[in-house]
């Protein structure tokens, strides 16, 4: 498999993220916010390299698909002057070309929108039969575009909207409400900012929108999601490992010092149970898994975790024994709410007869991933409507 990287005297360090990053682009494909929050880190760190060579970069953002193509709105691919590039805005078909595309623009210096027709009927490239629309800007350093990038890394919600015909102008609403920029006309500007607020309370994607007659590409960043893992034994390390792979933030909770050696690129916390309430502090953004293997230390972190208002708890194990521990957690005084059973989730992950540690991390992140994306977790081979189609509402939102 190519790699999609090719800059030409990049360092060493970013020429190895990017490089790996392609399997990124791949498995990120089954969530599409999941993965945008650490695509902006790679575009980030493609651009700040490019411009300490001095080169000019333009962003190329997908901004409608009509059909089937490999990726949705809101993918997006840096291009440098000397055609170096980064990220992928389809599975190969147009990258090549959109290289090409963006260095015109750049030597032009302003944004333009281009569209790439490709019917399987009239084009030689296989699998590629939809219609995407791109619209392609150059960057500039510290510009609105490069600091809403760096604002989706690590933020709450934030929407960015551009006016790409019909009007004039582009607004970001920020996380605390606050806006920057204008659009014109100014009652555009109005219901672009209702709209705008409107996307930014919900869970929704990037999108095109016909506004007053005008065209506005609403790209709507999503916080990093989080994973904490409570028990850092054998099975915790691939857990760990894939999570990070799927871009989420991961941290890992246990007692023993000797067993959170080696979690590279995750937060550790040595934490007993009776230490939880000092050490840990959970949000709604993280989703727990309680793996410690250890009936008491689970009752515990399961307790834990379900008196906090952490969006997902799954209890890895058979389901006998999850009943074992909510029967021990009801005799010491505590019934979990319909609230709280409805954020439970055991046994944890889809139904893929997975047995290894490494099966098992795949089948419990992919019952995440389903459920913030409104998806049963099936076949596709299987399914009547679109690939990108959900077919039940969010359950993670």
């Amino acid at each position: 498999m190519g790699c999609f990287v090719k800059f030409q005297d990049f360092s060493s360090l970013a020429k190895i993220v990017l490089n790996v990053t392609f399997w990124v682009v791949r498995l990120g494909e089954l969530a599409i916010k999941v993965f945008m929050a650490y695509e902006s880190r790679i575009l980030l760190a493609a651009l700040e390299a490019a411009w300490a060579e001095g080169k000019e970069t333009a962003l190329a953002t997908v901004v409608r698909v009509i059909g089937s193509a490999y990726r949705r709105e809101g993918a997006k691919m840096l291009v440098r002057e000397d055609g170096g590039s980064a990220c992928m805005i389809s599975g190969g078909c147009l990258e090549q070309e959109m290289i090409e595309i963006a260095m015109q623009i750049l030597a032009r210096g302003r944004a333009e929108r281009t569209i790439f027709d490709y019917n399987e009927e009239k084009t030689w490239w296989p699998g590629c039969g939809g219609t995407v629309e791109v619209w392609v800007e150059p960057v500039e350093p510290q510009g609105m575009l490069h600091r809403w990038l760096q604002e989706t890394t690590e933020s709450e919600p934030s929407v960015l909207a551009t006016v790409m015909g019909g009007g004039e102008g582009r607004v970001w609403l920020k996380p605390n409400g606050a806006l920057e920029g204008q659009i014109t006309p100014p009652e555009l500007h109005d219901q672009v900012i209702r709209i705008a607020q409107q996307m930014q309370g919900g869970s929704s994607r990037p999108t095109t929108r016909y506004v007053q007659e005008a065209e506005v590409f609403f790209d709507v960043s999503s916080p990093i999601p989080e994973l904490v893992l409570f028990g850092a034994g054998h099975d915790a390390k691939p857990m760990a490992n894939q999570a990070l792979v799927l871009g989420f933030k991961v941290t890992v909770v246990d007692a023993r010092p000797e067993l959170l050696q080696g979690f590279e690129g995750c937060q550790t916390i040595q934490a007993a149970h009776d230490e939880y309430d000092q050490k840990i502090s959970l949000t709604p953004r993280q989703h727990v898994i309680v793996m410690n293997h250890h009936l008491d230390i689970d009752r515990q972190a399961l307790r834990f975790a379900l008196e906090s208002p952490a969006r997902y708890v799954g209890m890895l194990g058979p389901r006998n024994r999850l009943e074992k521990i909510l029967d021990a957690l009801k005799d010491e005084g505590f019934v979990p709410s319909q609230e709280q059973l409805a954020r439970l989730r055991n046994p944890i992950g889809l139904d893929i007869g997975a047995e290894s540690p490494e099966e098992i991390a795949v089948a419990a992140l992919a019952e995440i991933v389903a459920l913030q994306r409104g998806f049963q977790g099936g076949f596709l081979h299987d399914k009547k409507a679109g690939i990108h189609e959900a077919t039940t509402a969010r359950v993670l939102t």
